[in-house]
């Protein structure tokens, strides 16, 4: 529950609602930023977009890559609280550029393939802890205590 990246908890369980702290690309272990395709695991980077042309993945990269990590941490948080991402009702995401966003929301939608939650976008002039972070996403969810 904890996040090295800062003093803060991951997410916190209030009554049936679990909140999550917004999410950043950086893997914490390492504490290395995530900067396109060849940060993220092996295989995802073409199924989220990635074409091998330079000029493309050097555009496309960070905001795919970024959007795709950010998924994968909010996904293993509701794991950890006892959910999972068909749980999640409501995101908070914040841009550096507004335009990232048909780029943004096609690997979202991989994480919500039957209902989108209810969003919120907000553009913003920098993010921590790097200049070359470009999303952050925050989540509720709603996950009954008696699992129902």
């Amino acid at each position: 529950m904890a996040n090295t990246l800062a003093r803060y908890a991951a997410w916190k369980r209030r009554g049936d609602f679990i909140f999550l702290s917004g999410v950043v690309a950086v893997d914490i272990p390492s504490r290395k930023v995530i900067r396109g395709f060849d940060d993220l695991p092996p295989g995802i980077g073409p199924a989220i977009g990635q074409t091998g042309e330079f000029s493309t993945d050097a555009t496309d990269g960070p905001i795919l890559a970024q959007t795709w990590f950010v998924f994968d941490q909010i996904r293993a948080n509701m794991k950890d609280a006892g959910g999972a991402m068909k749980d999640v009702f409501k995101l908070v995401q914040y841009f550096r550029h507004l335009s990232d966003f048909p780029r943004y929301k096609s690997v979202r939608d991989m994480f919500f393939p039957e209902e989108p939650p209810v969003s919120t976008v907000v553009e913003v002039s920098g993010m921590m802890p790097s200049p070359e972070i470009v999303i952050e996403v925050e989540a509720t969810a709603y996950l009954p205590l008696g699992g129902g």
